[in-house]
């Protein structure tokens, strides 16, 4: 029985989030042309990934048209302006997956500088500094979801006004589904303060503007400059960070890498001539033999590591932030255990995780981003006045510098992710090159763990028993296409390994997190689907799996995503009245 609380709550939610019922967005849309995901990967983890890879296409399509448009060539002139100027930044801002995107941009600005030092000047390495990121939450959100923070403007608006962002500056807003509040708030903020604004997202604009007044204020703003990349469906329903979020890293690295080779001219011979035609040439190396080979091996070798009960670790520098971005988004995507603080005792530990053999852990933070992490000191003071729920104001959330730097990602021992395992394995993943000084490292720290493999990303000569996806990795001054191949192939690679263990249903995700009011409407909408209710019914149900879900301990096991819950019900329900 569903008891007068929990309806009232559905009632409210189905009233009253109106903002936040997504499902006539196509980002949170089924893609007919991965309709039969499910049944592929049950058939062979090569049809799966030959199914999940046809969404990838899309994007190439759309971006050529982009890469030609007016919107770009300002956006790079905007940029180039800004860093030139007496004083001015490049700031990007985004949530959840294009939070992390923004951090990638600006730390692999950074990272030109850190890398080509000696081939500039004391003048030209002051641009280093002249560009910032905003991430929902701050950039604790990095490494693990900040739960309800994207639903509100104002916190949006506090971190842009904290980051002191002005006149002089160029603003990029990024947003998968166009409609995330707190990153439209950032971008209020830099309109009103004088910044060039630049708003991307992945959705038709007019479908936005129909729906959402939040959007339709920020598309109609005289003072932002769109960039629509509607690209269709993604190829897992509702994961903004497959297509979307690729088409929107594709889009800020090339303009951020067109405006440094205008800046400084000499290194613009080591860009690509067609933005288009180099992500073409990338997918077809990861849709060729090698690279299709190497993925159904990496998806099958994780699969068997995971349902034998065991554990992950990849050892990695260069490519560290992008496999984090990718461990992040698994969790609250598929309902499988968080990245664990070194707080956190007794609870199962991420199946996935990244270490950093070079570095120790509060060294290993600042070198990843090539700068100090921006966290917020975030108080019950500051849930109140944001209107948060009632359990933020009485136990604010730890997203503090001091509770970053307590996930061990540095050099150090990690006999949580090894002992009493069934299986615990080391992964050494390198990407284009394989610098000795790294390998090395890595293998010193490798050594506690039972199991090792090596997982390379390019042209090299492998060991038989490594994972390697054989491909040409174009190379250029920020290193585009590096990081857009790891982000392609983790996509495939995480994706298609929940896919082959039956975390979905279709072509959707059947295990999924509700934490934020974007995610319970797809909680709802997944029932709505799957389980053949209605919209209001399917929320009193997920409501009341939800409420089940909280009040179990699963500190010996692992929690399920209401959506199974409420299904399971469903199945049994119908099953009785046979």
């Amino acid at each position: 029985m569903i008891d007068d609380e929990i309806k009232l709550k559905a009632r409210e939610f189905v009233e009253n989030e109106k903002q936040f019922q997504l499902g006539f967005l196509p980002t949170e849309c089924s893609n007919p042309i991965t309709a039969t995901l499910e049944e592929d990967f049950r058939r062979s983890t090569l049809a799966g990934v030959q199914c999940l890879q046809r969404g990838d296409r899309q994007i190439a399509i759309t971006m050529r048209h982009v890469f030609a448009s007016a919107a770009f060539e300002n956006l790079v002139s905007d940029m180039v302006r800004s860093v030139t100027a007496a004083k001015g930044r490049i700031v990007f801002s985004g949530c959840g997956a294009t939070g992390r995107l923004s951090i990638l941009l600006e730390s692999m600005w950074r990272d030109f500088f850190h890398r080509r030092a000696a081939e500039l000047t004391a003048d030209e390495m002051r641009f280093a500094d002249r560009i910032a990121s905003i991430m929902t939450g701050g950039d604790f959100a990095l490494i693990r979801s900040v739960e309800f923070f994207e639903d509100y403007a104002e916190g949006g608006r506090r971190q842009a006004a904290a980051l002191d962002v002005d006149e002089g500056d160029t603003f990029v807003a990024i947003t998968e589904g166009g409609e995330t509040s707190s990153v439209l708030g950032t971008l209020a903020y830099a309109a009103e303060h004088g910044a060039k604004c630049y708003l991307v997202f992945n959705n038709p604009a007019d479908l936005l503007r129909k729906h959402l007044d939040r959007c339709r204020e920020a598309i109609d703003n005289p003072k932002v400059t769109v960039l629509d990349l509607y690209c269709g469906s993604m190829s897992v329903a509702g994961s903004t960070r497959m297509q979307a979020t690729s088409s929107e890293q594709l889009l800020c690295s090339c303009a951020l890498e067109a405006a440094l080779c205008r800046i400084l001219p000499r290194f613009a011979g080591e860009t690509a001539d067609d933005y288009t035609i180099a992500f073409e040439n990338l997918l077809a190396g990861l849709e060729s033999p090698g690279g299709r080979a190497g993925l159904v091996k990496a998806i099958d070798f994780e699969r068997s590591v995971y349902e034998a009960h065991g554990l992950i670790t990849y050892l990695a520098d260069k490519c560290m932030l992008d496999l984090f971005t990718d461990n992040t988004e698994r969790s609250p995507t598929f309902m499988i255990p968080p990245i664990r603080s070194s707080r956190e005792k007794g609870f199962s530990q991420s199946w996935s995780f990244v270490k950093n053999p070079l570095h120790p852990t509060e060294r290993c933070w600042s070198e990843m981003m090539r700068r100090h992490p921006r966290c917020l000191e975030f108080t019950a003071e500051d849930a109140r006045s944001l209107g948060m729920p009632q359990n933020f104001v009485d136990n604010p959330p730890l997203i503090k510098y001091s509770d970053l730097v307590t996930y061990m990602i540095g050099n150090e021992p990690a006999p949580e992710r090894i002992d009493g395992l069934p299986r615990a394995v080391a992964v050494t993943l390198t990407v284009g090159d394989r610098p000795q000084g790294f390998v090395d490292a890595a293998e010193k720290l490798a050594a506690a763990w039972p199991e090792k493999m090596a997982f390379h990303i390019g042209r090299a000569r492998r060991p038989a028993t490594a994972l390697h996806i054989d491909m040409e990795l174009a190379d250029s001054p920020l290193e585009v296409w590096k990081h857009l191949a790891v982000k392609l192939a983790f996509n495939c690679l995480s994706t298609g390994t929940m896919a082959a263990m039956g975390r979905i249903a279709g072509n959707w995700m059947s295990w999924v997190s509700m934490s934020n009011k974007k995610l319970i409407d797809r909680c709802i909408r997944l029932l709505v689907e799957l389980g053949h209710v209605g919209y209001e019914e399917a929320a009193q149900r997920i409501f009341a799996a939800q409420k089940w879900v909280q009040s179990q301990d699963w500190s010996k096991g692992e929690e399920p995503s209401p959506v199974q819950v409420a299904l399971a019900q469903l199945r049994d329900r119908k099953g009785e009245g046979k």
